[in-house]
C-alpha cells in the first residue's frame, strides 16, 4: 500500500517529467529548497493567480491591486516588528544533526494523538455499522475523552511557553512528551533557540550597517506603506481592500516537503481596511469567503479545515488557518488574520507621517483596523497538483496517469491532433488551432499513436483532445474527447469554441464565489 511519502515522491517525479517543476540549478546539483517552474508549471501558476485576482479584485468594487517593490527602506521592518520578533523557535537533534521547529514537533505529536482518536472512531464504525453515532461516540468514549484532555493540556502549555518566549519550557515539553527525531529516532536534543528568518544584503557600493537592507519576508508591508497613496488617489472609502501578488523571502532553516516550504516563494495577499470595532465582522466574512473560494475548485470539501491559532502573532487579535490535506497531512494553506491597527500605527510612529482616515459618515478621524487574507501561491499550486494526480486502472485492465486539474486552471485547454501526418490532416488541424488559440491555450500534437497522445494529454491535465481525421475534410466534424470521462463525441468544428468554453471558463467558479460570498 502506497504511503503518503510515496505519493509525494510520485507527484514530484511527475512534476519534473512533464515540465511542471524542476529543481533549481540542477546541472550544478541544485540549491536546497529552491525550485523552477517549467513550461506547464508556469501556465498553471499564472492561471491560479488569475483566478485569485479576478475573485478578489475584479469581483469586488472596493478592492484594488498594487505591485510594490521587493526592497523597502529598512526602517519598515523595524516598525513592523520583523527585526525584533520575526523568529522561529528551533531545536537541533545532536545525533542526526538535523534542525527542527520546536512548535512544529509538538504540533505533529498532537496530530498523532488526534489520529489515534480517528482510528478509535473507525473501529466503532466497523463494530456498530449503520447504527453508529460518531458524535455520541466521541462524547462518551473514555479513551477518546482522555486523549482530548491530553491534547488540551499540551496545547495550553505550548501556547503559554511560546507567548512568554520561555524556550526552556518548550524544550521541557518536548522531552516530557518523549518526542523523537524523525530521522535518528533519538531524544538527544539541544536547547531551543530563536532564529531570525530575514535575508539581509547591502545596498550600494559601501558595506556596513548603514547600507544594510532586507529582502521582504512578506508582501503585506508594501501594502501598508502605500495605504494612504491608494486611498487618496483611488478615492477609496472604508471598508476597502488592497491586494498584491509577489515574491517574499525567508531564511527557512527547515525548508522541506517539495514546494511546500521554500526560501523564495510567492504570496497572494489582501489587506482589508475597516472601522475600529468592525474587524471581527469582516474577519468572519473573509474566513467564509476564502473557504468558499477554495471549495469552488472541486478538489474535495473534506480536504479543508479551519485551525484557530493557539499563539497569536504580535499584531493580531484573531487568526485562523485554512488547512489542506496535502500528501504529508493537514498543513496551512492560507491564513486569515485580524491585524488590528498595529501596522498602520507603527508606520505612523516610525515615519512621523499621519496615516489616518477621515470617515465622513461618522465625522471622525481614525487609524483603520485591518483584516488580512494571505495565501501561499506555491502551496496552492501543490494543493492543486496533489489533488489532481491519479493513477487509474481502466475497465480493460490498462493504466493511465491523469491530472484532473480544474479545467479553468489547466495549462492547456485543448490539444488538437491530426490522425496521420499526411493527406492534408496536419493543415486542417493547424487551421482549427488558429481558430481556437485566441480564446484558449492550445497544443498541437502529432507524434505517436492516437492512444499514446491521449495518455500524454491526460498526464498533463488537458481537459479536451480534438482528433482531426479524413471525415473532417468531408463534413468539417471532429472527435472531441473529455479527459475525465474519456467519452468521445463527434461534433462540428464550429461548436468547439462553445463546448470548450463552457467547461474551461473561470466564469462558473467566480459565479460560485459571488453567490457564496
Amino acid at each position: 500500500m502506497a504511503t503518503q511519502e510515496d505519493n509525494l515522491k510520485d507527484i514530484i517525479g511527475h512534476a519534473k517529467e512533464y515540465g511542471f517543476v524542476f529543481p533549481s540549478s540542477e546541472i550544478y546539483d541544485g540549491l536546497s529548497a529552491t525550485y523552477d517552474y517549467g513550461q506547464l508549471g508556469s501556465e498553471l501558476k499564472n492561471n491560479i493567480k488569475e483566478y485569485w485576482w479576478k475573485a478578489m479584485v475584479h469581483m469586488h468594487e472596493n478592492i484594488v491591486g498594487i505591485d510594490a517593490a521587493i526592497f523597502m527602506e529598512p526602517t519598515t521592518w523595524k516598525a513592523s516588528g520583523h527585526v525584533d520578533a520575526f523568529n522561529d523557535p528551533l531545536i537541533d537533534n545532536k545525533d542526526s544533526k538535523k534542525r527542527y521547529r520546536a512548535d512544529v514537533l509538538i504540533e505533529e505529536h498532537i496530530e498523532k494523538i488526534k489520529q489515534k482518536n480517528d482510528k478509535e472512531v473507525e473501529k466503532g464504525k466497523k463494530r456498530f455499522g449503520d447504527s453508529f453515532d460518531e458524535e455520541q461516540f466521541r462524547a462518551t468514549n473514555p479513551n477518546i475523552l482522555r486523549r482530548v484532555e491530553e491534547i488540551k493540556s499540551i496545547e495550553a502549555r505550548m501556547k503559554e511557553s511560546l507567548e512568554k518566549e520561555d524556550l526552556v519550557a518548550v524544550k521541557e515539553l518536548i522531552e516530557e512528551l518523549g518526542i523523537v527525531c524523525p530521522l535518528s529516532g533519538s531524544k538527544n536534543w539541544t536547547d531551543v533557540k530563536q532564529f531570525n528568518l530575514m535575508f539581509s544584503t547591502e545596498l550600494g557600493s559601501v558595506s556596513g550597517e548603514s547600507a544594510k537592507i532586507y529582502l521582504r519576508p512578506e508582501t503585506a508591508q508594501g501594502i501598508f506603506v502605500n495605504y494612504l497613496n491608494v486611498q487618496k488617489s483611488g478615492r477609496m472609502k472604508i471598508p476597502f481592500g488592497i491586494a498584491q501578488i509577489g515574491k517574499a523571502f525567508r531564511n527557512e532553516i527547515v525548508a522541506r516537503q517539495f514546494i511546500f516550504r521554500m526560501r523564495e516563494f510567492e504570496q497572494m495577499e489582501m489587506q482589508f481596511f475597516v472601522r475600529p470595532g468592525e474587524e471581527m465582522k469582516w474577519y468572519d466574512y473573509w474566513k467564509e469567503f476564502r473557504m468558499n473560494w477554495h471549495k469552488s475548485l472541486g478538489l474535495g470539501d473534506d480536504k479543508y479545515r479551519f485551525h484557530d491559532h493557539l499563539k497569536l502573532a504580535h499584531y493580531a487579535n484573531a487568526a485562523a488557518d485554512i488547512e489542506f490535506n496535502f500528501p504529508m497531512g493537514f498543513k496551512e494553506l492560507e491564513g486569515i488574520h485580524s491585524r488590528t491597527d498595529f501596522d498602520l500605527k507603527q508606520h505612523e510612529e516610525f515615519s512621523g507621517k499621519k496615516l489616518r482616515y477621515f470617515d465622513p459618515e461618522i465625522n471622525e478621524s481614525y487609524i483603520p483596523f485591518v483584516v488580512e487574507t494571505s495565501i501561499g501561491l506555491d502551496r496552492m499550486f501543490l494543493a492543486v497538483l496533489a489533488s489532481s494526480y491519479n493513477e487509474e486502472t481502466l475497465e480493460d485492465g490498462s493504466q493511465r496517469t491523469v491530472l484532473s486539474i480544474p479545467p479553468a486552471l489547466s495549462p492547456y485547454k485543448v490539444a488538437v491532433m491530426p490522425l496521420t501526418k499526411k493527406d492534408g490532416l496536419p493543415e486542417k488541424a493547424r487551421e482549427i488551432i488558429d481558430g481556437l488559440k485566441l480564446d484558449f491555450n492550445c497544443q498541437y500534437d502529432e507524434k505517436d499513436s492516437i492512444g499514446k497522445r491521449y495518455r500524454r494529454q491526460d498526464a498533463i491535465g488537458t481537459p479536451f483532445s480534438v482528433t482531426v481525421d479524413h471525415q473532417t475534410l468531408e463534413d468539417n466534424t471532429v472527435t472531441i474527447r473529455d479527459r475525465d470521462t474519456m467519452e468521445q463525441e463527434r461534433v462540428s468544428v464550429d461548436q468547439l469554441e462553445k463546448i470548450i468554453g463552457e467547461k474551461v471558463s473561470m466564469k462558473k467558479l467566480l459565479i460560485k464565489d459571488a453567490v457564496a460570498g
